[in-house]
């Protein structure tokens, strides 16, 4: 499990319904005890300080369900890149404040590979025209981002390169036991312009506490955009949906339930994060298969994000203590720190947000490999989890 492991240890929004995940039932949430007592923006950055954060760490592994043997490495995994990547321009134009928010349209996706099927094309009829294909189920599209965005870089396919980061991925910072760490989040368009995605075994345990998310963390610029800390109910737990299966089954015969929702509060200034820097779109069951998907982490060897770009292809495990298909990706450099991270299509250089697919994740709670990464399936269940995390969020 590389993805938690420290590298001197190893280391709103665009919904589309589709067919169910690999794992079977209906999905739950819960959300995760926290300390009880007020924890708001100011208190956050009190106790976030920029020593602290540059001194958290990835988590450790997450423990294995009891009797369960661990699986043995895999072999390399090769995945053929994508074509010749062109750089977004430097200079980023601002939108006006005035104009209208334009929702994004998917462009199409690659047909589906062997292992998968489609529905056979329908009987052409006598009329002049076909009929319209059923229009997807559509959330507003967020508003553009305002903050100047940096360059994104241009590299190879699969080449994993620093950068300045982009406003709508950061770091979830959190303490459990008497150690600080992080993973990798992103903020997901929602209806309150309140929630955050990453992974499930990043936010997972009673003892998770004084969690708060840092769009654009750099080691130089700690808090660009401020900080927003995890809402807690009167209760003291904090507002976080994972499934219930994983909680109850485990990180791997649960794997393909790796994601994780969070509601975050008011930044110190009072504004919520999705109108300081936007939100990506969550898409479900776009497939698994994507000529051209950016991958974005936060690794606990740098002191700046990562981004790749490259293809995706489907990973079916054969090991029945790990069960499921998951999305895979070939990118180099993303060891422990970046799980959550997201997997973007159709990145936009002017708003920077895209639609999320996956997050780093999943198989081997993302892989065993810093140079190949996984995710779960964003299907019925993803979607199921997201509708009660938006009802769960609502805005008062």
């Amino acid at each position: 499990m590389r993805r938690t492991l420290t590298v001197a240890a190893a280391a709103a929004a665009l919904l589309v319904s589709a067919g169910p995940l690999p794992a079977a039932g209906a999905g739950s949430a819960a959300a995760a005890p926290a300390a009880v007592g007020r924890w708001g923006a100011h208190e956050a950055e009190s106790y976030w300080t920029p020593e602290r954060m540059a001194s958290a760490r990835p988590l450790p592994p997450v423990p294995p369900v009891p009797g369960v043997a661990p699986q043995p490495p895999a072999g390399p995994v090769r995945i053929p890149p994508v074509g010749p990547l062109q750089p977004f321009p430097v200079a980023l134009p601002s939108p006006s404040p005035t104009a209208p928010a334009t929702p994004a349209v998917p462009t199409p996706e690659p047909a589906p590979t062997p292992t998968e099927t489609s529905a056979p094309e329908p009987e052409p009829e006598p009329a002049p025209a076909p009929a319209p294909a059923p229009a997807p189920s559509i959330l507003p599209a967020p508003a553009p981002v305002r903050p100047a965005l940096p360059r994104i870089p241009a590299a190879g396919p699969g080449v994993g390169q620093d950068f300045g980061g982009l406003p709508v991925v950061g770091r979830m910072f959190l303490v459990k036991g008497s150690g600080s760490y992080f993973c990798t989040a992103s903020v997901v368009a929602s209806p309150g312009r309140n929630l955050v995605i990453s992974a499930a075994h990043c936010l997972l345990g009673a003892d998770t506490r004084q969690v708060a998310f840092v769009p654009q963390y750099t080691r130089a610029k700690p808090r660009p955009f401020g900080m927003f800390p995890v809402v807690r109910t009167a209760a003291g737990r904090s507002k976080i949906w994972i499934d219930q299966r994983y909680r109850t089954q485990g990180v791997n015969r649960a794997a393909a339930l790796d994601v994780a929702f969070a509601q975050v509060g008011p930044g110190a200034k009072g504004q919520r994060v999705q109108d300081v820097v936007g939100g990506n779109r969550l898409v479900t069951g776009a497939g698994y298969a994507h000529a051209r998907a950016t991958l974005i982490g936060h690794p606990s060897t740098a002191a700046r994000p990562r981004l790749c770009v490259n293809r995706t292809t489907k990973y079916t495990s054969t090991d029945a203590r790990i069960p499921g298909s998951f999305l895979r990706i070939a990118c180099t450099g993303y060891p422990g720190g970046t799980s959550g991270g997201p997997f973007l299509l159709r990145l936009d250089g002017r708003t920077g947000t895209g639609d999320v697919v996956g997050v780093i994740g999943g198989w081997k709670t993302g892989g065993d490999k810093s140079d190949v990464s996984y995710s779960s399936y964003f299907g019925t269940d993803i979607r199921k989890l997201y509708e009660k995390a938006v009802a769960g969020a609502k805005a008062p």
